[in-house]
């Protein structure tokens, strides 16, 4: 039955690949049910009810993806649209945080409204094949900055803005080793590899005291704090109307990049760059928006880290389900998962960071007009710490590029029209 409703064979896999590929995914996601309460909660928001609110939110996103769009992405409250929600919404203009959540659930219908028209795809599917691999290498380069950060072996600087960190730490020196677990062990194709990784250097820090064991089972949290707590109206004032496009914007174009690059990862694409069933994900990723704002968190999207488990073979939705199911159990499992040390998933990120990166290796080196603003683009992500920002500045450079080159014709009328929203973006939002 599962192999009919999924199509494992028709994608040459299996359930017992789609279920390590699901796990692999969600341990490396499963930090966001800690750190997304703890950013929201600064914001006056009730711990333990956005705690409830992050795994029902994170477990629909993914199931609908699973079910519906059939790709094996896992969807959760989205790292830095929570910290805009927190420090900028709500701390840095005075909004309450009820009349936030309304703003994430009007910008989400808004989504869903654009998803159901041809116009998000047409814009998707519009997207030169150079700007698609370098979406991907520059994804994996966000996610390479992240892992070392996690890992302490990158750290901020007055003087530099990033240096070395301490490399005699045992977290980072665990971090390290777990990196090249990873890599002996996928060189030798031995399936879970990833996650083998993780749980190896998790479980080894636990006697030196930098991974801790607090124990198993838990009783969830009560979620009635932020559930329905939205102000709708609120939002729809006039003067949130700004609040609600840089939310809509934000995720339009940060699940849009996700989605393109773990496509081109998983090789979806097909020879012209374009994704099948993309308007199912993209319905996917609005609805789980919607949804999320409605339990009572910041907007909910796809997830970078879903390339771990593709990596890990996942090929179809099945490893969504298994994504979904893992974080409803979260929900009776805060302190075994909470001890899930960061320093564990940054190698994986890393690992998976280094074999997104070749999609570079693809592009036409002959022609700079293409290769300039790809590798902008890919460089910009991981610098900008923004996947929106750096495809910005790539589709700008893109058109002019293009255009001075007296190659404008070339340009797809909407690359145009994205690179003129990104430089208002840039002038008057940023």
């Amino acid at each position: 039955m599962l192999d009919r409703f999924f199509g494992l064979t028709e994608n040459g896999t299996d359930f017992r690949r789609e279920l390590l590929a699901g796990l692999t995914t969600f341990l490396t996601m499963a930090y966001i049910v800690v750190v997304n309460p703890s950013i929201l909660s600064d914001a006056g928001m009730d711990w333990g009810a956005v705690f409830v609110a992050t795994c029902l939110a994170a477990a629909l996103g993914s199931l609908i993806m699973g079910l519906y769009a059939n790709y094996p992405f896992g969807l959760a409250p989205g790292m830095g649209l929570n910290a805009y929600f927190a420090y900028g919404v709500v701390l840095g203009m005075g909004i309450a945080w009820q009349t936030a959540l309304g703003a994430v659930f009007v910008s989400g219908i808004l989504f869903l409204i654009i998803s159901l028209l041809p116009i998000r795809e047409w814009i998707i599917n519009a997207i030169p094949m150079s700007l698609k691999m370098a979406i991907s290498a520059g994804i994996g380069f966000f996610l390479a900055i992240i892992a070392l950060k996690n890992a302490g072996i990158v750290v901020d600087s007055q003087a530099t803005l990033v240096t070395l960190g301490d490399l005699t730490a045992l977290p980072t020196l665990l971090a390290a080793l777990g990196f090249v677990i990873m890599v002996a062990l996928s060189y030798h194709k031995v399936p879970g590899a990833v996650l083998i990784g993780i749980l190896a250097v998790s479980i080894i820090g636990i006697p030196f005291g930098v991974a801790q064991f607090e124990g198993v089972v838990s009783l969830p949290p009560d979620p009635s704090p932020t559930f329905l707590q939205m102000d709708i109206a609120g939002a729809l004032e006039l003067g949130l109307v700004t609040v609600v496009l840089v939310f809509l914007f934000i995720d339009l174009f940060d699940s849009s990049g996700t989605l393109v690059g773990l496509a081109h990862r998983a090789g979806f694409l097909d020879k012209d760059g374009k994704l099948g069933r993309l308007r199912n994900a993209l319905v996917a990723d609005s609805t789980a928006s919607i949804g999320g704002a409605a339990l009572g968190t910041s907007t909910t999207t796809t997830y970078i880290e879903s390339a771990a488990g593709v990596n890990a073979g996942g090929r179809t939705g099945l490893t969504a389900v298994v994504i979904a199911v893992m974080f409803l159990l979260s929900l009776f499992f805060l302190p075994l998962v909470s001890g899930i040390p960061a320093y564990a998933t940054a190698p994986a990120l890393l690992f998976v960071a280094c074999m997104m990166a070749r999609g570079l290796a693809d592009l036409d080196w002959d022609d700079i007009t293409d290769t300039a603003p790809a590798v902008v683009t890919a460089i910009a992500m991981p610098l900008t710490y923004s996947i929106a920002d750096g495809m910005g500045l790539g589709f700008i450079t893109y058109v002019l590029g293009k255009a001075l080159s007296g190659k404008a014709k070339d340009v797809h009328l909407a690359v145009w029209i994205i690179a003129a929203l990104f430089a208002l973006r840039f002038a008057f939002m940023h």
